[in-house]
């Protein structure tokens, strides 16, 4: 593992345990000397998180749809910065695209409800149980990067449902 793709907010929020939680992050992944790679702005979590990043002599990459470049939210200090157009990371891991861990930094309990959410739509059968363990979490930086590092994508050979109708 050489790089670490986090997407996170743009604003700070109200609750300083994020902040504290990304300013960890960013030091965890500088001393692992693992490169960042995450939205691009200048504001926000991302803007903490790059800043961090870069204070502790990592290495950042941007990647930022290009609307938002034009609205000169994009963060001009960084190593390298990439204007793309959007794109779906989970998506494509259940595409299989690619083959990498998806996951979130769950900081304070913030992102509970999401996986709430995504276990009862696999309780629902709108998601593929196999599909919800490509989504990892926890609390703590070094243990989320860890279970990254032992991530093994599940092999599934077909998305669609078989009851599909034209």
């Amino acid at each position: 593992m050489r790089r670490i793709c986090v997407f996170s907010g743009s604003s700070t929020g109200t609750n300083a345990a994020h902040r504290r939680t990304t300013i960890a992050l960013a030091q965890v992944l500088a001393a692992r000397r693992l490169e960042l790679v995450y939205g691009g702005g200048c504001v926000g979590l991302m803007g903490v998180l790059a800043d961090a990043m870069l204070a502790a002599g990592g290495r950042v990459i941007g990647v930022i749809p290009r609307t938002l470049m034009q609205r000169e939210v994009g963060h001009r200090g960084l190593t390298e910065l990439k204007v793309v157009e959007m794109f779906e990371a989970l998506t494509w891991a259940q595409l299989g695209v690619h083959s990498h861990p998806c996951g979130v930094l769950n900081s304070d309990g913030f992102f509970d409800a999401l996986f709430a959410y995504l276990d009862r739509a696999v309780a629902e059968g709108f998601v593929r149980a196999e599909h919800r363990t490509m989504w990892l979490a926890d609390d703590d930086p070094g243990r989320l990067l860890d279970r990254f590092a032992d991530y093994r994508a599940p092999v599934i050979e077909k998305w669609l449902a078989s009851d599909r109708r034209p």
